[in-house]
């Protein structure tokens, strides 16, 4: 799986609709409408999300690796 940081993930999910509900700390918290889904996605400068979180997020999300 290809290393993604917080903020690279932030543009692939704003291209894909999701909308920026509010900022906690350095957590995103994400939401589209019609959906109670809401992503947390932690952006601290350009580290990389960890294999597992990465995976989560993108289930939550419906984004494929190919996406990104």
């Amino acid at each position: 799986m290809k290393s993604v940081s917080g903020k690279e993930f932030v543009k692939v999910l704003e291209s894909g609709g999701w909308q920026l509900l509010r900022v906690q700390g350095s957590h995103h918290i994400y939401g589209r409408a019609g959906s109670v889904v809401r992503i947390s996605v932690p952006v601290h400068g350009n580290q990389p999300l960890k294999v597992g979180l990465l995976r989560h997020l993108m289930k939550q999300a419906g984004i494929s690796e190919n996406d990104i």
